[in-house]
């Protein structure tokens, strides 16, 4: 089987995740995508707004009737910061005849080098990067440096092609605590959601 790894806040999930997604899975043919929210970025120490609760069963409204999406709670059950080198070997225990990928946008692969154990996220997973269409080829170069040849090799013939749609979670917060529409940036199931149960009105006030 074919695992993509899909890891993030999702603080909310967007459309531009969801986008994402389902052009990996349907380029690199996917069998399964994890929707995994990190317990603590590596990158945003400061944490969540919103609960791990409430990330969880916003991500399982928007993925509800895709049969190769699923939720993961893999990093928020081990607590702790949520490194990717250390999801990926736990996975690789889980699913250890499976094949997996790792996916990403191109802002990810800038600061590539900085995350914590980049050789071993070669090792374990294929990067999965994302373009957007016309605009050239990536350069991998960061990607290289820690990859084999043969798994940089692979590395190249798994990018994608996806539109990459400006929405942010943090600009979807904002505009909730200021009672801006948030409609089309989030599935509808998410925005009622966020609204039934005030996820971000409340702290943001405070």
């Amino acid at each position: 089987m074919r695992i993509g790894i899909f890891g993030g806040s999702f603080d909310p999930i967007h459309q531009g995740h969801l986008i994402l997604a389902e052009n990996c899975r349907e380029q690199v043919s996917l069998d399964l995508i994890l929707f995994i929210p990190c317990a603590t970025s590596p990158h945003k120490t400061d944490g969540a707004i919103s609960t791990d609760r409430q990330r969880c069963e916003m991500i399982e409204l928007a993925i509800a009737g895709h049969e190769s999406f699923k939720l993961s709670k893999i990093e928020l059950e081990r607590g702790g910061i949520s490194y990717t080198s250390d999801t990926l070997a736990e996975l690789k225990q889980q699913y250890p005849d499976d094949e997996l990928f790792l996916l990403m946008g191109d802002d990810s692969l800038e600061s590539f080098d900085s995350w914590h154990e980049p050789q071993q996220i070669c090792d374990l997973a294929i990067p999965v990067v994302a373009n957007r269409p016309g605009s050239g080829d990536i350069d991998l170069s960061v990607l290289e440096k820690h990859a084999s040849a043969d798994r940089y090799q692979q590395i190249r013939a798994a990018t994608v092609e996806s539109p990459m749609i400006e929405i942010s979670s943090t600009n979807i917060r904002s505009r909730v605590a200021t009672a801006k529409s948030t409609r089309y940036l989030m599935p509808r199931g998410v925005e009622r959601y966020i609204e039934s149960q005030s996820v971000y009105e409340e702290k943001s006030k405070k």
